[in-house]
């Protein structure tokens, strides 16, 4: 299965505000843990290992990238 990087949200509006509040009033190790499990739940729903370690490449790119924009 080949990871999908196009806009495929049909509400993005609507899911970044849901997101942001599943993080109301947690304290930093909750949150942490919340998208821990968010991520390990949505891993097990794309299911493909492959496209797992696509998304996992290109996520730490994204973080490397911004962590050396900043510097």
């Amino acid at each position: 299965m080949a990871l999908n990087t196009n806009p495929n949200l049909t509400r993005p509006d609507d899911f970044y505000e849901a997101l942001i509040d599943m993080h109301r009033d947690l304290d930093d190790g909750q949150s942490e843990a919340l998208n821990a499990q968010l991520i390990l739940l949505l891993a097990n729903h794309i299911g493909d290992h492959g496209t797992l370690l696509s998304a996992m490449q290109l996520a730490r790119a994204g973080a490397v990238q911004d962590r050396s924009a900043k510097a």
